[in-house]
């Protein structure tokens, strides 16, 4: 059926973009815990982070 959605989708979306930052984030040297946070709370948004901030030194 088309137009019902599941309860909770967007939910399990969001935290599964969070798992996926935290791996990005560990290729750069970054704590995958504090990404995985951040990506909770901002989302989209923490992906474009990771991507464009440089690598710690």
């Amino acid at each position: 059926m088309q137009g019902i959605e599941q309860p909770g989708g967007y939910a399990v979306g969001w935290f599964t973009l969070a798992l996926i930052n935290a791996g990005l984030a560990q290729g750069k040297n970054r704590s995958g815990g504090a990404w995985f946070l951040i990506s909770v709370l901002l989302g989209p948004i923490a992906t474009f982070l990771i991507v464009v901030l440089p690598r710690p030194e």
